[in-house]
């Protein structure tokens, strides 16, 4: 039997197309896979707005049968009350909008803060857990269970009535060098300020840091030095040198320094770091390290073992091959699970209330107790934390493409 040629296959093919077509042109569209699946959806999308309105109205219409605000017009009244510290001025006569903006930025104040901190400690301390020292891998694991095995509540309160409320009074001060102090108030640091020369040095200060990332790339090439010395030495020179001569030619200096003045009953001048701040900013750093350093111990654990023996083949220091070699390729696998620690460490900064640290959550209590609005509080508390941990996530994931390998 002669088989069909590639002519006959193409003719083929167009009949069964063209009859596949006749059947769908045949049936009826309330039988069709594709507009069901598509009405489906509608129906589906249209029974959840459906619901949403319902609950919303049931919602609305307990709320005035008790006579409870729904809106956010309560932003624009007065507030009445004291905040104990915060990033901009606030007084008692300011409205409930600056209120909340004053819980917000001590949020993202400790926050901020505090993913640095622990990030720093959290590697030191994954480092220091994979030691081939005894001592100081014994002691990063105890540090890693305890911390990890403990709620954070408790281990806040311990900081704060354990560590920080047992400074001394104030007649009792406690001196540092560098004019720094510390009592139960909390710590008292020189205050920068900034004269008008400030700009005109941050622009030496910002060359600085350019030209010594681009010395750092290249300086090997243009001393043809296989060492890692002297590029460090040129980086950290240009880092330094340059913003020094800025210093010298801006004139005034850019920067000076309001010292704390202690006075009978209390200090004048300076920056006052509270009690409260210095204990959720610790806790909340202590507590996320532990779960870094093991998130660093698991993506060094990750490189295979080969790329460390063909590092030591080359000649490479400990130090190299960690940062030459280890942290380059591990950080594909650190990345994503230390976006949700980050994540976790601005959500835990809401259990800051339990010491009395004025946050957004805390602040935004208050307000609602005052106005009578506590969906609506409620509701502004949810949304904040979601847009901060969506913009946390955003810029995670952008740099988690970059240090992904690319596969063909």
């Amino acid at each position: 039997m002669a088989q069909p040629g590639p002519t006959g296959l193409r003719s083929s093919s167009y009949i069964a197309e063209s009859q596949t077509m006749e059947q769908r042109a045949t049936i009826p569209f309330w039988r069709d896979v594709r507009v069901i699946a598509i009405l489906s959806q509608i129906a589906f999308v249209l029974i959840v707005a459906a619901l949403a309105g319902f609950l919303y109205a049931n919602l609305s219409t307990a709320m005035r049968q008790r006579g409870l605000a729904a809106g956010f017009g309560y932003l624009r009244l007065e507030s009445g009350f004291e905040i104990g510290e915060g990033l901009i001025p606030y007084r008692p006569s300011d409205t409930y909008g600056r209120a909340f903006l004053v819980g917000l930025l001590n949020t993202l104040l400790v926050s901020g803060v505090g993913i640095v901190l622990a990030t720093i400690l959290g590697v030191i301390v994954g480092v220091a857990r994979l030691s081939t020292n005894w001592l100081v891998n014994r002691l990063a694991a105890v540090y890693i269970e305890i911390i990890r095995n403990t709620p954070l509540l408790v281990q806040l309160i311990f900081i704060y009535f354990g560590v920080f409320y047992q400074l001394p009074p104030i007649a009792q001060t406690l001196e540092f060098p560098g004019f720094i102090y510390a009592n139960q108030r909390g710590v008292f640091v020189p205050r920068p300020i900034a004269s008008p020369t400030f700009l005109p040095w941050l622009a030496f200060l910002a060359a600085g840091i350019v030209i010594a990332i681009v010395l750092w790339k290249f300086s090997p090439r243009l001393f043809k030095s296989s060492s890692m010395l002297a590029p460090v030495l040129v980086a950290v020179a240009a880092a330094l040198l340059i913003p020094a001569l800025g210093w010298m030619l801006v004139g005034a200096p850019p920067l000076t320094a309001e010292i704390p003045i202690r006075e009978r009953f209390n200090f004048q001048g300076g920056l006052v770091l509270s009690s409260e701040f210095n204990a959720v900013l610790a806790g909340l750093v202590l507590y996320t390290a532990g779960f870094i350093a093991e998130v660093v111990r698991g993506g060094i654990q990750a490189i295979q073992r080969g790329q460390i023996e063909a590092a030591n083949a080359l000649g490479l220091s400990s130090a190299q091959i960690l940062r030459l070699v280890i942290f380059p390729q591990a950080m594909r696998v650190i990345v994503p699970p230390l976006t949700s620690q980050y994540l976790n460490l601005a959500k835990n900064s809401s259990l800051a209330v339990a010491i009395g640290f004025p946050d957004l959550f805390s602040v935004n209590q208050t307000i609602a107790n005052q106005t009578g609005a506590p969906v609506p509080a409620i509701a502004m508390v949810m949304a904040t934390y979601l847009l901060m941990s969506l913009f946390t996530s955003l810029v995670m994931n952008i740099y988690n493409r970059s240090v992904q390998i690319l596969e063909k």
